[in-house]
C-alpha cells in the first residue's frame, strides 16, 4: 500500500525540480557565447551567428507561435518590443561586444541592465526608488569599474564595451516598454507565445540587417577552435540554437512560475558566473583578482536593484536579470 504524501512534501519536490530547471536554464544561456565565439573567430560575421541562433530557435518554435497567434491582434506593441528589444538588438549588440572583448566581460556589462532601469524610473518618470535600490545602482557600477580596470584606461576594447552597454539599453528598452502595457488576470499574454513570436519578429528584423546570403555558409562544415581544441562549427551551432536558447527560454518560464523572484533573482546572476567560468576554461579568457572581485559586486548590486521593494506609495519599477525571466514573472504575478 503506498504511502500517503504531504503537501509540503509535493511543495519541497516542485520547488526543487524548479530549482534544477532555472539552474539548467542559467548553464544554457551561460554557454551561448562560449559557443558562438569560436564561430566568430572561424569567419563567421557575429551578425550572422546572430541570425542562425535566432532563426533556428524560430523555427523550432514555430508550432508555439501557430498555438498563440491571437496574441498577433491583442499585444502587437509587446510583440515587436520583445523581438526587436530582447532579441534582435540584444543578441546582436552582445554577439558583436563578444567579438572585441572577453565573454565574462561582456556579460557582466549587461548586468547593468537593472542599474540603468532604476535610473530610468528615478530620472526620466520621476517615481522614488528606495535606498536598497540606490546602493544595488552604486555597487554595479562600482564593480563594473572593476571589470573594465578603469585605473589602466579602460584594457578593453573602447568599442566592445560599448557594443556591451547597448546590450543593456536593449534590455532596458523591453523593460521600460513591457511596464507601459503590463496586463493582469486572464489578459496576461503566455510568455512562451512572446517568446515565439519575439523570435519571429527578431529573424524578420535580422533577416534584413544581416543579410544571410552573404554569409560564408562554407564556415558550418569546417572545424572551429575551441582554446587549440577542434571542434565541428555546426554542433557549435545546434548548441546555440537548441540548448542556449530553445531549452533556456523555456525551462526558464517553466522554472520561474515556482520561484520566488528572490531565488529567481540569485538564479539569474548565476548565469554570468557560469558564463565567465566557461569561458575561462573553455576559451582561456583570464580574468585578474579584481575583475573577479568587480564581478562579484556587478552582480550582487544587481541582484540587490532588481529584487529590492520600491518606495511606499510608488508604482513597482520594472527591473530583473533578463528579459525573459522578467516577461515570465509577469505571467507568474498575473
Amino acid at each position: 500500500m503506498p504511502m500517503p504524501t504531504s503537501v509540503s512534501s509535493r511543495n519541497s519536490c516542485g520547488k526543487g525540480a524548479a530549482l534544477t530547471l532555472a539552474l539548467g536554464s542559467a548553464l544554457a544561456f551561460g554557454g551561448s557565447g562560449v559557443a558562438a565565439k569560436p564561430l566568430i573567430e572561424a569567419g563567421l560575421d557575429p551578425l550572422h551567428v546572430v541570425w542562425l541562433r535566432v532563426a533556428g530557435a524560430a523555427l523550432v518554435m514555430l508550432p508555439l507561435a501557430v498555438r498563440h497567434r491571437a496574441l498577433l491582434r491583442r499585444r502587437p506593441a509587446l510583440l515587436a518590443g520583445f523581438g526587436l528589444l530582447a532579441v534582435a538588438g540584444v543578441q546582436a549588440c552582445y554577439f558583436a561586444a563578444i567579438s572585441r572583448i572577453p565573454v565574462g566581460v561582456a556579460l557582466l556589462v549587461e548586468y547593468l541592465a537593472p542599474a540603468l532601469v532604476l535610473g530610468w524610473v528615478r530620472f526620466v518618470q520621476r517615481r522614488p526608488v528606495t535606498r536598497a535600490a540606490a546602493l544595488g545602482v552604486v555597487l554595479a557600477v562600482g564593480g563594473l569599474a572593476c571589470v573594465v580596470e578603469v585605473w589602466s584606461g579602460l584594457g578593453f576594447d573602447a568599442v566592445g564595451l560599448l557594443l556591451a552597454l547597448g546590450a543593456a539599453c536593449c534590455q532596458v528598452g523591453y523593460f521600460v516598454l513591457s511596464d507601459q502595457g503590463g496586463d493582469s488576470g486572464a489578459d496576461a499574454p503566455d510568455p512562451l507565445g512572446v517568446i515565439a513570436y519575439g523570435l519571429l519578429i527578431g529573424a524578420a528584423v535580422l533577416t534584413v540587417v544581416a543579410r544571410p546570403w552573404t554569409m560564408e555558409w562554407a564556415v558550418l562544415g569546417r572545424a572551429a577552435q575551441l582554446d587549440g581544441t577542434a571542434v565541428p562549427a555546426f554542433a557549435l551551432l545546434a548548441w546555440i540554437v537548441l540548448i542556449a536558447t530553445v531549452v533556456a527560454y523555456v525551462t526558464g518560464v517553466v522554472s520561474i512560475r515556482r520561484l520566488s523572484p528572490q531565488v529567481a533573482g540569485v538564479v539569474a546572476c548565476l548565469e554570468a558566473v557560469i558564463a565567465t567560468v566557461l569561458a575561462w576554461v573553455l576559451l582561456g579568457e583570464h580574468l585578474s583578482a579584481p575583475q573577479i572581485v568587480g564581478g562579484a559586486v556587478v552582480l550582487v548590486g544587481a541582484f540587490i536593484a532588481q529584487s529590492s521593494t520600491p518606495a511606499k506609495g510608488s508604482a513597482e519599477p520594472v527591473a530583473a536579470g533578463a528579459p525573459e525571466r522578467e516577461l515570465s514573472a509577469r505571467g507568474t504575478a498575473a
